[in-house]
Parts: structure tokens; C-alpha cells; sequence
């Protein structure tokens, strides 16, 4: 286990957090955001599609950026490669969520520090389908 991979924030985002604002999110079924993210609501999350296209994806309505939405996000999800990751982990600081996930192999250490800085749980390099099903 690596330090952004604390049980603990794991624990954290899959129990207690509802709203999980996804960036990456399109409609196209083929990609790996639009699967996890059908898992999330599969599992009582609220999903929220963070996309410059802003479309509706799986039933919820998207926006273009994290600043748009218009009520409270419990979790940013990440799907973005590590170098364009860093950014929508400042702007969940700034939105107020409470908590980033950086989705298998996006890793960002700089943005992980300054996140656990801001007091706001962090997690990179692995998936909520990896940690709900190592929960058996």
C-alpha cells in the first residue's frame, strides 16, 4: 500500500460519500468512465458527468467543469492521463468536494500533497471496482 492508497480515504469515498463528480465522463459506452460510473450508481452513488460536452450521460445531467455544478460534490473521480490530472484535484479543493479519486494509473504526487495539504482525502492509481472487490 502507498500512502494515497489509505484504507481509510477508501473506506471513506465508497461508504460515506454520495455525489461522485466523474471528469472524463462521456457518453460512449466503450470507455472505462462510463463503466465505473454505472457501477457507482449500480451501488447507490449519484453521478455527475464532467465533460466539455456537457451532455447527459446514464440519466444525470452534465457540465462543462467542476465550478458549474451547481450543488455539492462529495468525490471527484478523475479519468484523465497523470500530467492533465493535477488541475481537477485543485479544482475540487476550490469546489469544496470532499474528496479526489485518481482512477488506476494516474498518479500526481504534487497534487496529491497539495490536496492532503488542504485537508481533503485523496486516493490515486487504483479503481472503486478494484476496492469493492477486494471487499469480497
Amino acid at each position: 500500500m502507498t500512502k494515497w492508497q489509505d484504507p481509510a480515504a477508501i473506506r471513506f469515498m465508497l461508504d460515506d460519500c454520495e455525489t461522485w463528480a466523474v471528469v472524463g465522463l462521456s457518453g460512449d459506452p466503450t470507455r472505462t468512465a462510463y463503466a465505473i460510473a454505472a457501477l457507482l450508481q449500480g451501488r447507490g452513488k449519484r453521478i455527475v458527468p464532467i465533460h466539455p460536452s456537457a451532455a447527459t450521460v446514464l440519466g444525470e445531467a452534465g457540465y462543462p467543469t467542476l465550478a458549474d455544478v451547481p450543488f455539492p460534490i462529495d468525490v471527484v473521480d478523475v479519468f484523465r492521463r497523470s500530467d492533465a490530472a493535477g488541475g481537477f484535484a485543485d479544482q475540487a479543493v476550490a469546489v469544496g468536494a470532499r474528496a479526489v479519486w485518481f482512477q488506476l494509473g494516474v498518479v500526481d504526487e504534487a497534487a496529491f500533497a497539495r490536496t492532503a495539504a488542504a485537508g481533503v482525502p485523496m486516493v490515486m492509481d487504483t479503481c472503486p471496482a478494484i476496492e469493492w472487490r477486494r471487499r469480497g
